[in-house]
């Protein structure tokens, strides 16, 4: 190992390129710029077989190393004649080269085997994922990328056109452009890696956490405008997500749009009935849940169960947006529409709206279990995705008054909603429906006093549902007034003898869970 190396920092004629991709976008005609400048093409297998269809003089690897490809294409580059034309320092190791007829490789133009796709496909099994690892394209790429003082490494196609240019005006490529494609070199390799990690690890919360992402968009701004954001997509990611929905219309989707469509589409997959769900500021603010057939209705009773909110809102619900359903959204405003399908009719209705964004997803599967990632200053949390549930025999009746069968039901579908909303959170609904809640509250009292006024007399006969247990029966003192008669919560107070007593007293039947849903 050299002990005070120096960068070549000057250009670098560009006299001899390897070509070997598997995705040949863009391959020929990159291939034949450089063939008009008389730069030397290299290449492998699949590769030069195209640039010969398209009449372009190719060498074979093979020809130059004197060794074929072997073991079914396994083996074609790593070799010392290949790897010492990326990696040698041409002016410290001319004489290296000399002796052993290696002739210097300028620019190595490589992608990988599709690893990520592969394991998509639902009948891979571990020996056809590992037989699509590709082991001699990131030698190549990362001996290139590591020789960024002498070499050029192209990993996306997209950057064909630019060092083309460069090439074709100043016959090389300059330290500026060959370090950005080195670092952009050494990220694709390191996202190969971890998705191949990722695949084949067998614990969730292992030792070592690698997180590949690849760009989906730069958007305008942050959650303010001052702060600049991009969105990110995990490659091979096999599950239901926001960042695949088909984009019908609309302007771009922001930060903040992605954030509450992502909680929208969450709290939608809870529920396997017909649904509804409005969104605002990452919390829901009406759900409604009803027959087939009936989402028109549905829909109604999401928005106006709190109007005021759900301005400016997103809408997702997990049945086909029909005509009729369209044209009711279209008399109010609101960010964001969000359905499996649409009729014809109803994306033309949504059309003259034209700064509405209009997603698509597909039919809506229940939630994953998969894990949650938050980042930190210094640090990630990772925890489980809540996909808990809860039936009626998980239920434990607590006071003297039991509640209904229709009220458990009304319990058991707040509780999916409740698992949606901010810490403190309080929910109120009545037959499917959420009347009032009070979200994100560092106090449970304030919390329940906002889903109380939020549901004014809607309470009535309603169930109340709170994401942690009532430290104390002060809580139960204020929803007493306002009509609810069942309450479900987890239960665990030191003092739940003291608000059993509080329900007891005024006549509210209340059941345990036995288990929390904050969601931070």
């Amino acid at each position: 190992m050299l002990t005070n190396p120096e960068l070549n920092k000057k250009p670098v004629i560009v006299k001899r390129v390897l070509l070997s991709v598997f995705d040949k976008t863009g391959i020929v005609d990159f291939a034949r710029a450089l063939a008009e400048k008389n730069v030397e093409i290299l290449s492998t297998g699949g590769t030069a077989k195209v640039l010969r269809e398209a009449n372009i003089l190719v060498k074979d690897v093979s020809e130059v190393t004197g060794f074929p490809e072997i073991m079914d294409g396994r083996v074609k580059t790593i070799n010392p004649i290949i790897e010492g034309g990326i990696l040698g320092l041409r002016d410290l190791h001319s004489d290296d080269a000399a002796s052993h007829n290696i002739p210097w490789i300028d620019l190595v133009v490589c992608n990988l085997y599709p690893f990520s796709e592969t394991i998509q496909r639902q009948d891979v099994t571990d020996a056809v994922a590992l037989e699509n690892i590709d082991i001699g394209g990131p030698t190549m790429i990362r001996s290139a990328a590591k020789n960024v003082g002498w070499v050029g490494v192209i990993v996306d196609p997209s950057d064909y056109t630019i060092v083309a240019e460069e090439i074709t005006q100043k016959g090389g490529l300059s330290f500026e452009t060959r370090k950005k494609l080195s670092a952009k070199a050494f990220g694709h390799t390191a996202k190969y890696d971890a998705i191949i990690h990722n695949y084949f690890k067998d614990e969730s919360l292992s030792e070592d956490l690698t997180l590949p992402f690849e760009k989906y968009d730069q958007l305008r701004y942050g959650e303010n405008p001052h702060q600049k954001a991009a969105a990110y997509k995990v490659p091979g990611f096999l599950g239901f997500s926001v960042l695949d929905a088909k984009i019908h219309q609309g302007k771009k989707l922001s930060y903040n749009n992605i954030m509450d469509a992502d909680g929208a589409l969450a709290c939608l997959r809870e529920f396997s009935d017909p649904v509804c769900v409005v969104v605002k500021h990452a919390n829901p603010c009406g759900v409604a849940i009803g027959n087939e057939g009936e989402m028109h209705d549905i829909y109604l009773r999401t928005f106006n169960a709190d109007s005021l909110s759900a301005f400016g809102g997103i809408i997702a619900m997990n049945r086909t947006c029909t005509a009729s359903v369209a044209e009711e959204i279209s008399k109010v405003f609101v960010e964001i529409v969000i359905a499996p399908d649409f009729e014809k009719n109803a994306l033309d209705i949504l059309a003259k709206k034209k700064n509405l964004r209009v997603l698509e997803t597909g039919s809506v599967p229940p939630r994953d279990a998969l894990q949650e990632y938050r980042y930190v200053v210094g640090g990630l949390l990772v925890q489980d995705t809540d996909t808990k549930t809860i039936n009626r025999h998980d239920l434990d009746i607590v006071t003297k008054m039991k509640p209904s069968d229709e009220q458990i039901e009304t319990m058991l579908f707040a509780w999916k909603v409740l698992k949606h909303v901010k810490s403190n959170g309080i929910l109120i609904a009545q037959e499917g429906l959420t009347v009032g809640i009070g979200p994100g509250q560092v106090s449970r009292v304030d919390a329940t006093d906002i889903a109380i006024k939020k549901a004014d007399e809607l309470a009535i006969n309603g169930v109340l549902a709170s994401d942690a247990f009532f430290p104390f029966r002060d809580s139960i003192d204020k929803i007493a007034p306002s009509g609810v008669k069942a309450i479900i919560q987890p239960g665990g107070s030191i003092r739940d003898k003291e608000v059993i007593e509080a329900c007891n007293e005024h006549g509210i039947a209340m059941v345990f869970t036995g288990g929390r849903c904050f969601k931070h």
